[in-house]
């Protein structure tokens, strides 16, 4: 007769070692937590990505605008002024609808954008400091927060 300690030997730890039925099962289990984690990863920092192309679209095209601006002087008033360049940068026009959301979320605060210029060789630099939204992943996994720094310089052409 078989004694108890051997029966859970031989048939319930060998019999659970040989059997491969729940093998896809147990493998999934360990791999699916890291592929999401790597996945989520990815499109965060896709993200992260496309935020700053389209700040550094917002740049340049207030940076073209400043670039077009009348120098200031006691015959006539600029045209135009770094409010409305950065309301361009934030919004691609300088009339957006009341409803208008900004080009990348959380980017619309005026003091962001710094205008400079033109210097000795007759460039504007138009830049800015975004502190980037993370998802909460970036939270969980410890990274601080990540500022996306940019800047675009354009030649003055005045009118």
């Amino acid at each position: 007769m078989m004694s108890l300690r051997n029966f859970i030997r031989h048939r319930l730890c060998l019999g659970f070692w040989r059997q491969e039925e729940g093998a896809v099962l147990a493998e999934a289990l360990l791999a699916i937590p890291f592929v999401t984690l790597f996945a989520a990863g990815i499109l965060e920092f896709g993200n992260i990505f496309w935020e700053r192309m389209q700040i550094d679209a917002g740049l340049r095209d207030a940076g073209r605008y400043m670039s077009r601006c009348r120098p200031a002087s006691g015959t006539y008033a600029p045209t135009c002024n770094q409010a409305t360049a950065a309301t361009i940068a934030f919004y691609g026009t300088q009339n957006p609808a009341a409803d208008a959301k900004p080009r990348v979320p959380g980017w619309n605060n005026a003091a962001e954008i710094t205008f400079a210029g033109p210097d000795a060789d007759g460039n504007i630099t138009v830049s800015t400091a975004h502190l980037y939204q993370t998802s909460p992943l970036f939270g969980w996994l410890g990274v601080d927060a990540i500022t996306i720094n940019s800047f675009h310089e354009e030649r003055y052409v005045g009118w």
